[in-house]
Formats: C-alpha cells, sequence, structure tokens
C-alpha cells in the first residue's frame, strides 16, 4: 500500500513514511492509493473479535509494512484496561424501548475526548515507523488544537524519547478544562503555548511552518524533522476507521442488524476528520446509509454540504462546542480528492482559491455524489442546551456539547425523512469536560455562575451518578507549567526558539 498527495505530488510514499511526515511534500495530505475492502470472511472474523483486533485488522488492511500481528501488539497497549477500562469504545443503546439508537462512547481513555484513541496508538505508529525507515532525526510534533487534540496529543507523546511536542491553542477558544488539561501537562519535552486567536488562526500557523521549505531545511540540518498529531496525519486518522467498523459489527453480534443491513452514522465534527473516517469505512465496506455532518454555529460545512460553495469569510462564533469551533476544514481536502476520482488539478485549484479568497465552489457532479450521502445540519446555542436536557430526560443519559449538535440534526433529519436506519451516534467528549455547559441546560442558564469548575464538576457528578474521571479531578489545584501567550505571527519565532534556542 503506497500513499499520494491529494494535490498531485508525484512521489510515492509508504504508510510509514507518511506518518513520519504528517503532511505532503507540496502541502497536500495524504491518502492510499486505493482503499481497501473487508472480505465476507473479515466480518465473520471480527464477530469473535474484540476491539483491539479488530482495530489491528482494518489498520493492516492499510500498513501492509506492518504485520497484524504487531499492530495487535501496539493496540493492546494503546488501549490497555489500566487506560481505557474492560471496554474501550462501549456502544451504548439508549432506550431499552426503542432498538434505533446507538452511542458510541469515544472517550473512555485518558483524556476523556475522542482523540484519544487514535493519539493513544499513534506514538507506538511514530516509534515504529521511525525504526523501519531507520530515520535518526528527532521528530518534532507540531500541532495546533481546538480543545481535545492538544491534551490527548501531549498525553500520548509525553516522555517519548525522541521527540518534542508543540502544542498551539487559541485564546479564549477552549473549555476551562480543556485549558487546564493542556497547561498543567508535565514532561520534559512537552511546549504549550496560547495564541490571540481563532484555532483557524492557530492551524493556518503551523501549516505555514510546514510549508516554509527554508526553515524544515534549517531543522533538518540539526537533525530535527517536523511532524503532526493533527487529523491531517494518515496515522491520525486511519485509527478512527476502525471504530466504526467496530459499531457495525457490535451491531451484528447484539443481532440488532442483519449482514448488509445499512445503518447511519451521526459525526458532530468541525475539522471532518472524524466523520471522513465513518466514510472511509463506508468505502471498505460498512453499508452505510446516511453520514450526518453536524454543525455547531460555525455551519461553514452544513452551508457547503447544501450548495456546494465553501466560503470561510463570515464571523467566528466561540461556542459551548469549542472543538468545532472551526472555519477551515482540513480533511475536506481528502473527500474532495477521493469523490472527485482522485483529481488532484481540481482538489489544488479550490484549496489555492480558499488559502487566496477565502472561497472556492465545487462542480454540480461533485456536490450531487457528496449530497448523495452525506446530510448537513447545524444547531444554535439554544437548541444545544435544549437538547442536553431533551437527551436526559427521554434517555437518563447525559452528553456533553458536541455530542448535543448530534443528536439535534438527528432529530431533525429523522423528523423530516422516517429514516428508520439503525443510527450509531459518535459522543466525542466525557461530559466533564464541559461541565458548566451540560449543568447549565439540565438547570437552567446562569446555574454554574460564580462556581468554581470543582463545584460544578461535583454537580455533575451527583447529578449524573458517573464518576468524576482522573483526567479531570482536582484540575484547579494543579500547578500551570505552560504560561506563554503570542500573537498569530510569531508561532514560527516560537518554533524555532524552541527548537533551535
Amino acid at each position: 500500500m503506497k500513499y499520494v498527495s491529494t494535490r498531485g505530488f508525484e512521489g510515492r510514499f509508504t504508510a510509514e513514511e507518511a506518518i513520519i511526515m504528517g503532511i505532503a511534500p507540496d502541502g497536500g495530505l495524504f491518502v492510499p492509493e486505493s482503499i481497501p475492502v473487508l472480505s465476507d470472511d473479515d466480518i465473520e472474523q471480527m464477530k469473535n473479535m474484540s476491539f483491539c483486533e479488530i482495530s489491528a485488522r482494518v489498520l493492516s488492511k492499510y500498513m501492509d509494512d506492518f504485520t497484524e500481528d504487531e499492530l495487535l501488539g501496539y493496540t493492546r497497549e494503546a488501549y490497555s484496561e489500566e487506560k481505557w477500562g474492560e471496554d474501550p469504545v462501549p456502544l451504548v443503546q439508549l432506550n431499552s424501548y426503542n432498538d434505533r439508537e446507538y452511542i458510541l462512547e469515544l472517550w473512555h481513555g485518558p483524556t476523556c475526548a475522542f482523540k484519544d484513541v487514535a493519539l493513544q496508538l499513534l506514538p507506538h505508529l511514530m516509534t515504529a515507523s521511525i525504526r523501519k525507515t531507520g530515520e535518526s532525526k528527532k521528530i518534532c510534533i507540531l500541532t495546533a488544537t481546538s480543545g481535545d487534540t492538544g491534551k490527548a496529543a501531549l498525553e500520548g507523546f509525553k516522555d517519548l524519547p525522541g521527540t518534542e511536542i508543540i502544542v498551539f491553542y487559541p485564546t479564549g477558544g477552549v473549555s476551562e478544562a480543556q485549558k487546564l488539561q493542556m497547561v498543567t501537562t508535565t514532561g520534559d519535552n512537552t511546549h504549550v503555548i496560547a495564541v490571540n486567536g481563532c484555532f483557524d488562526d492557530a492551524q493556518t500557523g503551523v501549516k505555514k511552518i510546514f510549508a516554509d521549505e527554508a526553515f524544515n531545511e534549517e531543522l533538518l540540518s540539526k537533525g530535527i524533522k517536523l511532524s503532526s498529531a493533527n487529523s491531517i496525519n494518515w496515522g491520525r486518522l486511519a485509527p478512527q476507521i476502525a471504530y466504526y467498523v467496530y459499531s457495525y459489527i457490535e451491531l451484528l453480534r447484539r443481532e440488532k442488524i442483519t449482514k448488509g443491513e445499512s445503518i447511519n452514522i451521526v459525526v458532530p465534527t468541525g475539522n471532518f476528520g472524524n466523520i471522513l473516517a465513518a466514510w472511509f469505512a463506508k468505502q471498505m465496506g460498512i453499508p452505510v446509509h446516511r453520514l450526518i455532518c453536524a454543525s455547531n454555529r460555525n455551519k461553514v460545512l452544513c452551508d457547503f454540504f447544501s450548495s456546494g460553495k465553501y466560503d470561510r469569510n463570515r464571523e467566528f462564533y466561540k461556542t459551548s462546542s469549542p472543538s468545532m469551533d472551526i472555519l477551515i476544514s482540513s480533511n475536506l481536502e481528502r473527500l474532495l480528492y477521493e469523490i472527485t476520482d482522485k483529481d488532484p488539478d481540481k482538489v489544488k485549484d479550490w484549496m489555492n482559491k480558499l488559502n487566496t479568497e477565502g472561497v472556492y465552489k465545487v462542480d454540480p457532479q461533485t456536490l450531487k455524489r457528496m449530497q448523495m450521502l452525506f446530510v448537513g445540519g447545524f444547531a444554535d446555542e439554544t437548541g444545544v442546551s435544549k437538547t442536553i436536557l431533551d437527551v436526559y430526560d427521554r434517555t437518563d443519559n447525559i452528553v456533553d456539547t458536541h455530542t448535543a449538535v448530534g443528536f439535534n440534526i438527528y432529530n431533525r433529519y429523522h423528523g423530516r425523512s422516517g429514516d428508520e436506519c439503525k443510527t450509531v451516534f459518535a459522543s466525542t467528549a466525557s461530559p466533564f469536560k464541559f461541565s458548566a455547559a451540560v449543568m447549565d441546560a439540565i438547570k437552567g442558564e446562569g446555574f454554574s455562575r460564580d462556581k468554581s469548575i470543582e463545584e460544578v464538576i461535583t454537580e455533575l457528578s451527583d447529578e449524573s451518578g458517573l464518576p468524576i474521571p482522573d483526567a479531570i479531578k482536582d484540575l484547579s489545584s494543579k500547578p500551570v507549567l505552560h504560561k506563554d501567550v503570542i500573537e498569530k505571527e510569531d508561532m514560527e519565532a516560537k518554533v524555532r526558539s524552541i527548537l533551535l534556542g
């Protein structure tokens, strides 16, 4: 299996090279030359497999330079019971009387967010790739975060020999729990910097650093190579495909569906990586009827799937679902490459227009292909709050703000369409990471005002009956180790000072 760039760079790369590099030399994203398909035998065998085993099988289809046994060793380490509990990604039926709705809880890892699924595994894939390719340079993981990726990456890479990790996050653009999780991170190789601006400013700054050939050559001459932990890195995206395959297998295993019966998958998304992983699962043979792309008030994706026009020239909103507060959805580039029959010229033209003008419009054929599978929708802040309360009243489950966005869009879609397909909701974060917004939704606006984060978290635990996750306990009492705040124009200079002194 070789990997190519969405923008047509003529080289072909191994999975190991793609994982180490993170982004293609021409600024494009790596994609597999072809998408592997799960055989009937694969599906039958998976019915008797654990999540770790299913994950290894799926990854082996994309990373054939690794043996399945080798990958299984990595998944067992990454998803150990010590870190995740007995079931790493439980599929929970929401109502005993309704067998249509299932929630895939992706937040039982060490930082309470779905990013852990990939970012506990990526360091294993990264270090193995370094070993297999004979790479001798220090790898610097450079990433921007809208809240969850940062801490999950820090937790995965801290104190890992031969690496440094630098995380940029937007000031005021993450929840208090997300911020405290990041700035209290220990580890001699960790660096967390706030950027005055929004996530798109931080993400654009990181992309510019990757694209600066002179700076990268200077780093290489000093024995340092940049890589990424964002979902622009194929090694971050591929592990996410596995949990959608797993959810389908679980429904088969429980006899909730018959083989070949289509399901819906609902994904709250901003950067388009998590829902793209579901798309790859469909291409591998998992029968999916609709992929429901749920946006918050920053509804650039919703508008795109409706009109075919991608326009980031709009007001940016800070919301209660900050991991989705994004106007430039990087992973959309991979989808566009695939559904244009792998046309890098079209993709390159659209991405250039996005970079220079902030807007592009796809052709009618491309739009039609997207609309055959994707359903887009958005929820405002009032809708998110009402949905948290509705899900709690209806199912006795408390969901975080991002997952609530997904339920909001699905409820309207179901009412409109009458679609009775079994539906899997990707639950992307623990409600404890957004405790103030969740408790305000349940108890009334302003309930959390003037209360400490610990008080609100305790009240959420009392209300829900859920234990407070270790990753969330006593955040305010931990020492703040990362205090730097910079302007977006100073990001490269900051990386230079960290890596080169």
